[in-house]
């Protein structure tokens, strides 16, 4: 195996454990005997030691800034079992969690559950790896070449060790390193033993029902990371009439509806999120007159500027602002500040006298601090009162790794607005 010499004192951070080599700290790379290339291959696994020879720990090399992601820590080479030991590692969690079908506790209020993340990346110590389960379907994500050289075996240990797993689909068309050299499809099932068309499957999240469409959806089919802000959203939708903006399949929307809402209205910029959206609202709320859905403009929607809508859109009780990622790089943090204010502002202005407004970002590369500054600035710029009642997060199985706070990306504020 190559092995990987770091410089003196670049050790430290992997001796708490954070998962990340970077270039700048190798000092020298070895190449086994009878190694193919004259460095080592994207993806190939490697031994990574101090400059004294201390072991450290076996990863995932890869060409970049980030040119090691840990796997294991203290060991030359991985277990035979590491695949196997690590899902079912984090399957144990979920379960104890209570969102697993097959173990649901009062932590989802009894509420029958079958979609969850399984695998979130650092997180669950498999950095580069995502995988979400979609009642019995994994949908399956690499975010590194090392990860997508793995797949087989990670679906073979999906298959092992999680029972409702029935199908793996992968799905690393728009995940994978542009610029890498891949072998072998991108997309496509790795596993499959009964699987229903994916723009037929249904999926079940705290008692509400959800079409999943993993072959052209975003992501994997389904934001899961806003489950528990989407339940507190049904706690506050009583009575109210509610805006879910970029609204995408209308999770929210459902839960407001579910919540007794006054009416509810449901923009995207995307016809087809829209029509997904109204496919899940007639799934769970059948002829329920209270659901409008608009494909518009979210800024322009706002600004009451959309001639076809003028004579439906009202002012809100409730508004919901989910926005894609606005900057998906640190180049782009200062206009999406920017996007965030100017969002934020129209909402504010157009809420009524005492309207809650959820407001979140999924922009890592912007921080908490960051994004609340922007919601300050809207405020400011109104000059309405306001007061934040709930500062938002990813949900539990979304976890943090202590060692790796950069896996902190989904921030949220509640708002109340005078």
């Amino acid at each position: 195996m190559t092995t990987i010499y770091l410089k003196p004192h670049k050790e430290d951070s992997l001796r708490r454990f954070h998962p990340w080599v970077f270039s700048g700290a190798i000092a020298r790379v070895l190449l086994d005997a009878g190694h193919p290339g004259n460095a080592p291959a994207e993806g190939e696994l490697v031994s990574v030691y101090s400059s004294m020879g201390e072991v450290l720990g076996v990863g995932h090399w890869q060409i970049g800034s980030i040119a090691v992601r840990i796997l294991a820590f203290g060991v030359e080479t991985l277990p035979a079992d590491f695949w196997n030991e690590r899902i079912r590692a984090a399957y144990q969690v979920r379960e104890a969690l209570g969102l697993t079908p097959n173990h649901q506790s009062p932590i989802t209020n009894h509420q029958y559950n079958d979609t969850f993340r399984l695998i979130h990346g650092e997180g669950d110590f498999l950095p580069g790896l995502i995988v979400d389960v979609y009642a019995d379907t994994a949908v399956v994500q690499a975010h590194s070449i090392g990860m997508h050289l793995c797949r087989k075996e990670i679906a073979k240990a999906l298959m092992d060790e999680i029972p409702q797993v029935q199908n793996v689909y992968y799905k690393s068309d728009d995940t994978l390193p542009f610029k890498a050299k891949i072998d072998g499809d991108k997309i496509g099932y790795l596993a499959m033993t009964d699987c229903e068309k994916a723009d037929e499957f249904w999926s079940t999240e705290n008692g509400l029902q959800f079409r999943i469409d993993w072959l052209r959806g975003q992501k994997t089919g389904f934001f899961i990371d806003q489950r528990e802000n989407r339940a507190l959203v049904e706690r506050y939708a009583a009575n109210k009439d509610v805006l879910n903006m970029f609204c995408y399949t209308g999770g929210f929307s459902l839960y407001a509806l579910r919540g007794g809402a006054k009416s509810v209205d449901s923009v995207d910029v995307s016809q087809k999120a829209i029509d997904l959206v109204n496919i899940n609202v007639a799934r769970n709320f059948p002829n329920d007159p209270r659901h409008h859905a608009y494909a518009a403009d979210a800024f322009d929607f706002l600004s009451d500027k959309i001639t076809n809508h003028k004579s439906q859109i009202t002012n809100y009780d409730l508004i919901i602002l989910d926005p894609p990622a606005f900057a998906k790089h640190r180049d782009a943090v200062k206009n999406a500040l920017r996007g965030y204010q100017r969002i934020n502002a129209k909402a504010i202005e157009m809420i009524r006298p005492g309207g809650i407004l959820f407001t979140f970002s999924c922009s890592q590369a912007v921080d908490k601090e960051a994004f609340r500054l922007a919601v300050f600035s809207a405020a400011a710029q109104v000059g309405r009162k306001v007061r934040i009642l709930h500062q938002l997060h990813q949900p539990q199985d979304h976890p943090i790794n202590i060692y790796h706070p950069e896996g902190e990306y989904l921030k949220g504020l509640v708002l109340y607005v005078e």
